[in-house]
């Protein structure tokens, strides 16, 4: 519960206002419903003679004590039932009666609708806050985060998880809300009338909390479970979609089919055991209702028929009236209790994504970034992701304006030197200049609006080609799209499909070969135009006439700027003014091509290899 009322104070206070209205008007849904009970009884007391009333109207104050008030209010509540039933007959009376009830209904109902009216704007806006905030946090954590974790289960989590919350939590506040209200006031009321059956009544009620609240325990591990193993599904299916191709190559479609059966079959089982748990609640809750009036009945009973009770049957027959409407909202308040554990598994889940830690920490009082205009420095620079070392001891100096090739065996590290330029990841040891200035004192969005990306994977998302190239640039026009396309050899290939620059171009890009896919992530990189730019083997999984074309449009886009570039194939260097040569995280070569091959080392073998 503490988790709940943590997610109040988190999110509530923006809807400070509709849950003041929703309580105000549940407050005097519950006084309505009082005040027809309590006319109801003296009027059909006198109605039938159970009762002769022979009082006359006592005068009061609000400087009365609260029993000198109710006493008289009761009193004068006789008088002008007696009066209206004596001056317009019985059957007249009746009809007033009725008239009453319909008018207090009405106001009951009414001011009950309104205040579940105001709790929608708080669920609704509660649960877009919990959507957005999720969103924001998983696009500003650092890669890093998502080496580490599945990506079925973080989006499991943005989907199911919140979800779940929206379908127990937020559908319980109006319960949470309202249902307190209406339950204080009725026991108000019953304290005011017998003190010794509403104690009575309060021994009993621990017991049926109890035993609700230990089912309640066991949904919330039960939904934990559930949620877990719906990411896990949720991530075997992302893997399946993601690997079809090699699922079929393979035929590993029954070895596929057998995992995803055992799972889902597991997962079953737990929300048959989590479904059973939770519609517990109402015949629980029923059950234990029923008996608590049950023995209600036999102790009030007791205690009026021995004349040791200070009130009549029919003030009984009204403390059993509001007993009874306490049973309703206390039902409700279990439900949303037990809805809210089931809940709260899944906004622990949520919050591990939303508390988690962001270890690329932007400066407290970061410095203005001025245009690049000297050198990029790599000193004394060491990285490890676990335990192992992948760098160690880099120092490399990039002019501006100079291409500087990074090769080696795969595992050398060289795509994670590149990835510490835009502060993907931190380096553990040693620093990373800008002009020498490092980088840390910068803010991250600051130093990778100097930097253009190009990557072995053309990353692209499933809209319009002229979406995909103007992607991240700010009021990009389409003559600015069609010249950076152009650039890259991309604009004859997107002007032959049907609606030119406004074709979408699929999932990922799959309505385009892996040269064109390529091509257009590089009419993006031209459009930013970029000082610094990386190419982390951006022509190694093209083919050869691909890869001229692509290769042709680099070069273009290297014009005057400062290059490093990962690379495989080392004909794509042989230009470079610097390669530097990785191996097991260490520079253990540097120079031009030619200096290399004369150095009859590392990069020499590395030459002699594609060579053959």
């Amino acid at each position: 519960m503490f988790k709940f009322i943590t997610l109040l104070k988190r999110f509530i206070p923006p809807y400070k206002k509709y849950v003041f209205l929703s309580l105000l008007f549940n407050l005097l849904s519950t006084i309505f419903s009082l005040f027809s009970f309590a006319a109801v009884i003296p009027v059909l007391q006198i109605l039938f003679g159970l009762q002769k009333v022979d009082k006359a109207y006592l005068a009061w104050t609000w400087s009365d004590s609260y029993k000198e008030i109710f006493a008289a209010l009761k009193n004068n509540l006789f008088c002008w039932v007696e009066q209206t039933i004596q001056s317009v007959g019985p059957s007249i009376a009746l009809i007033y009666l009725g008239i009453f009830l319909i008018i207090m209904t009405a106001f009951k109902t009414g001011t009950w609708y309104l205040g579940s009216h105001f709790m929608i704007p708080v669920r609704t806006g509660v649960l877009r806050d919990l959507r957005n905030q999720l969103y924001h946090k998983i696009i500003s954590l650092p890669i890093g985060f998502f080496t580490e974790e599945r990506k079925g289960d973080i989006i499991s989590r943005m989907t199911g998880d919140v979800g779940e919350v929206e379908a127990s939590i937020m559908s319980s506040l109006d319960m949470v809300f309202k249902n307190p209200i209406m339950i204080l006031i009725y026991l108000v009321v019953m304290f005011s009338m017998s003190w010794e059956l509403t104690i009575f009544v309060l021994f009993l009620l621990p017991f049926s909390g109890w035993l609700i609240g230990k089912i309640g325990k066991s949904l919330k591990r039960r939904s934990t479970t559930g949620q877990e193993q719906s990411g896990e599904l949720l991530s075997q299916i992302e893997e399946t979609l993601g690997g079809l191709r090699v699922v079929k190559a393979f035929n590993a479609e029954h070895k596929l089919e057998v995992r995803f059966s055992i799972l889902n079959e597991k997962l079953r089982k737990t929300f048959n055991r989590l479904n059973r748990r939770y519609n517990l609640a109402h015949p629980v809750s029923e059950f234990m209702g029923t008996v608590v009036i049950a023995i209600l009945l036999w102790f009030g009973g007791a205690l009026i028929l021995s004349h040791k009770s200070n009130i009549g049957a029919p003030e009984f027959i009204y403390y059993i009236l509001i007993f009874y409407s306490i049973i309703a909202p206390s039902k409700d308040l279990s439900r949303a209790s037990y809805s809210i554990q089931k809940g709260l598994a899944s906004l622990e889940r949520v919050d591990k994504i939303l508390m988690s830690e962001n270890t690329i920490k932007e400066p407290k009082n970061p410095q203005t970034i001025h245009p690049f205009s000297d050198k990029i420095e790599f000193r004394n620079l060491s990285f490890k992701y676990q335990n192992e070392w992948v760098l160690q001891d880099i120092n490399l100096v990039v002019p501006k304006g100079k291409t500087v090739a990074l090769v080696g065996q795969s595992g050398s590290g060289k795509s994670t030197l590149v990835d510490l330029l835009p502060r993907y990841y931190d380096p553990v040891k040693g620093e990373i200049l800008i002009d020498g200035v490092n980088i840390k004192k910068y803010n991250t969005h600051d130093i990778r609006s100097q930097m253009g990306n190009v990557n072995q994977e053309a990353i692209l998302f499933n809209d319009t080609f002229f979406n995909n190239i103007a992607f991240g640039v700010e009021s990009a026009t389409l003559e600015q799209v069609m010249e950076a396309a152009k650039i890259a050899n991309a604009h004859d290939f997107i002007m032959a499909t049907e609606n030119g620059y406004e074709s979408t171009i699929g999932d990922r890009g799959g309505k385009l070969s892996g040269g064109q896919r390529q091509r257009v992530s590089i009419a993006r990189a031209i459009l930013k135009n970029p000082p610094i730019l990386i190419l982390d083997e951006a022509t190694s999984a093209l083919d050869t006439e691909s890869e001229k074309m692509v290769q042709e449009a680099l070069e273009k886009l290297m014009l005057n700027r400062t290059t490093l570039v990962v690379a495989h194939r080392l004909s794509t260097i042989k230009r470079a003014d610097e390669i530097c040569v990785l191996h097991e995280g260490k520079i253990v070569e540097r120079g031009k091509h030619d200096e290399l091959i004369a150095l009859d080392g590392y990069y020499k073998r590395l030459c002699d290899m594609q060579s053959f």
